[in-house]
């Protein structure tokens, strides 16, 4: 077991860009692991402080066990020296009436994770609870569960539309409080709201936590409003340009982060669109254009089917990238 421990995680993630990466798929179903391969080795030249595997962009709750630890180890032996590995871990959606069930599945995964090489685990919200009278009681032991593996943990707020659970703050002071939780990662899409005051209760309360952004449409603003890190879908894509949007608002190059921004925020609009879940399909087809992946090797089995245009627009704003990257070069 490699596990991290909490000052070194956080050491290891802050500042830094962790992109949720997805898995290449044929359109057979399964894993193209040529693919994978090279897409793991170009990601192991880029500026990252790690990567996070069967998250939801990853789609870690749907994969079989034996995809989920293929796809661990590809990433495990060819990432790198220096960089983090985090796991997703949750309950099994096919447990979802049985909370028990649902439980010793999410630690199952945990167990894989940690016993195939991840540094730290990032707790699903266990939504299935959601409907439950006792929710947050439910949650909070879940949390404690995962909690005892004996490795980081990084909590995941997501917003209830994606299927998560609208955590309140008391709540939040509970899970905060458990001493191997390293930070949150906060994906709340729609609810700017809900990101401020996270982000004022980690200020206020909890400063020893790290605030992990994980909005794709306002990584810009997010960092301004505390985040310390990013753990996002979006960074499996397009990698250098967001970690230097990243540096550049660290360092204080005002100018240079505003510019990006608005280029960062561009990508964001194309990928971060309805049908939501297309957004999987959609951090694959910009991996085809960055000539990374073959487009044989960007299917997504669960995603729903996207217009052809759509293939073509992440194009244009591509280029568009990449005038921008040509003109700061020159």
């Amino acid at each position: 077991m490699s596990s991290l421990s909490v000052s070194e995680c956080h050491k290891s993630l802050l500042h830094g860009l962790i992109p949720a990466v997805p898995v290449t798929f044929a359109t057979s179903g399964r894993i193209d692991a040529a693919a994978q391969e090279r897409y793991v080795a170009h990601m192991a030249r880029q500026p990252v402080a790690g990567v996070a595997l069967w998250a939801h962009t990853g789609r870690g709750l749907l994969l079989s066990r034996e995809q989920r630890i293929q796809v661990l180890r590809a990433w495990r032996d060819g990432l790198g020296p220096g960089k983090t590995l985090i796991a997703g871990a949750g309950g099994s959606p096919q447990h979802a009436d049985d909370a028990k069930a649902f439980v010793d599945s999410a630690l199952r995964m945990a167990t894989d994770a940690l016993e195939n090489g991840a540094h730290a685990l990032m707790a699903y919200p266990p939504t299935p609870f959601r409907q439950s009278d006792q929710c947050e009681d439910l949650t909070l032991d879940y949390h404690k569960q995962l909690a005892s593996m004996g490795t980081s943990l990084i909590l995941f707020y997501l917003y209830e539309a994606a299927g998560g659970i609208s955590y309140s703050l008391e709540l939040l002071r509970d899970l905060f409080s458990l001493p191997e939780v390293v930070g949150i990662k906060l994906a709340t899409l729609d609810s700017v709201m809900t990101f401020q005051d996270v982000a004022g209760l980690i200020q206020r309360e909890f400063p020893e936590r790290l605030l992990i952004t994980g909005e794709d449409r306002f990584l810009g603003y997010s960092l301004m409003c505390g985040a310390q890190a990013a753990l996002i879908g979006m960074g499996a894509a397009c990698t250098g340009l967001q970690a230097d949007l990243m540096r550049a608002y660290f360092q204080g190059r005002a100018a240079e982060f505003l510019a990006l921004s608005r280029l960062v925020d561009e990508l964001g609009e194309t990928l971060f669109v309805l049908p939501m879940e297309g957004y999987i399909a959609r951090v694959l087809w910009t991996l085809v254009h960055e000539g990374i992946i073959g487009r044989e090797s960007s299917y997504d089995p669960w995603g729903p089917k996207l217009r052809e245009s759509e293939f073509a627009e992440i194009g244009d704003v591509l280029h568009r990238v990449s005038q921008f990257e040509h003109a700061r070069r020159d």
